[in-house]
């Protein structure tokens, strides 16, 4: 199964995101933040990164873009609740420049193991 690196500020959501992944097979790796996400991905480059879109340290956009110069072929799901300028906005934006596919929290476990299946199949595909 993947490596997945999941970059997130929020406790709650890698732990939910944990739990769905449990009986996947997936391995996955966290990260509180985007430096600490590239980090990682530098370190030990993983199959698909799930990133948040607003975060300390690195915000997602920024994360995207640094990934993309990193693995070009890199799946990335972006997710996002919002912000000032709303999820869709956010979102739309982390489609155009570079993520692979985007989920709006909150999601279901079920929506999130789908996407991910497809980004990797996508990657397969290449």
């Amino acid at each position: 199964m993947a490596r997945i690196l999941l970059i997130d500020d929020d406790r709650l959501v890698r732990q939910s995101i944990r739990l769905a992944l449990a009986d996947s097979g997936h391995q996955l790796d966290e990260a509180e933040n985007g430096a600490d996400g590239l980090d990682r991905a530098a370190a030990a480059p993983p199959d698909l990164v799930i990133t948040d879109l607003i975060m300390p340290e690195r915000e997602g956009i920024e994360t995207i873009l640094a990934l993309r110069r990193m693995a070009p072929d890199l799946p990335i799901i972006a997710i996002s609740g919002g912000g000032r300028i709303g999820p869709g906005d956010l979102l739309a934006a982390a489609k155009r420049l570079g993520a692979t596919t985007t989920l709006r929290k909150p999601f279901d476990d079920v929506e999130l193991l789908d996407q991910i299946e497809r980004a990797l199949d996508v990657k397969v595909a290449c």
